[in-house]
């Protein structure tokens, strides 16, 4: 085999479905469909679908569950919300669906407005596990963080992560009112599917309070509990 065709082997891969990132699913490939154009460049469609997911799909800290199923795209396409790891997959699908090599970044941060609730549960600002797509565009990879959508940033004072495919799209430093925000503590690495056993491993270890808790549908006040989260109090 030489050098063209191995490469050729490993993009497939970024393109292929897996467990996680189903990409040939009916409801993924037709999303991809509908914000993307074949006429378009890669970088072009990747903004498109970027801010498909990251407005469409809604934040939700309370999708963080420990299944596989909370993990499939297709199911948080289907859901319409998830918390930043659901939606990192879901843009890695859409991505390749629409035929833009794709894998998963994890990384370790710092989320110093993390409010007093979530410190409690979590024993640490440390959020493990980060989770963003990676596009390969324009002959390098670019990370795009789709976590939270527009509405809601606009609403707790957060400040947007914009795309243009040619630079990452990481978390912001410091908020709207210049406080100190997110910082980047460990980089994971990236992955052609999602290690959810590692994860779920790691998870259980770190925040055993946090896995142990159990949230109703009658106890959830969303909006203001993605405030505390986003903002802290």
């Amino acid at each position: 085999m030489n050098e063209m065709q191995s490469l050729d082997g490993i993009m497939e891969s970024w393109l292929s479905p897996t467990k996680f990132i189903d990409c040939d699913e009916a409801s993924i490939k037709e999303f991809a469909r509908q914000y993307s154009d074949p006429e378009k460049s890669d970088t072009e469609n990747a903004v498109s679908l970027y801010y498909a997911v990251r407005d469409q799909i809604r934040y939700d800290p309370y999708k963080f569950q420990m299944n596989e199923g909370n993990y499939i795209a297709s199911n948080t396409l289907s859901d319409g919300a998830g918390f930043c790891v659901p939606k990192a997959i879901l843009l890695a699908a859409v991505a390749r669906a629409a035929g833009i090599p794709a894998r998963l970044g994890f990384s370790d941060v710092r989320n110093h407005l993390s409010s007093k609730k979530l410190r409690e549960l979590m024993d640490t600002d440390l959020f493990i596990w980060h989770g963003y797509a990676s596009l390969y565009l324009n002959g390098k990879w670019i990370k795009a963080t789709p976590a939270f959508n527009i509405e809601m940033c606009e609403r707790f004072g957060v400040l947007p992560l914009e795309f243009d495919g040619k630079e990452d799209a990481i978390m912001h430093p410091f908020n709207s009112s210049n406080e100190r925000h997110m910082e980047y503590i460990n980089e994971r690495g990236e992955f052609d599917d999602f290690p959810h056993a590692q994860f779920v491993s790691d998870i259980e270890k770190i925040y055993p309070k946090l896995c142990a808790m159990v949230v109703t549908e009658a106890a959830r006040d969303l909006e203001f509990e993605t405030q505390e989260i986003v903002k802290g109090n």
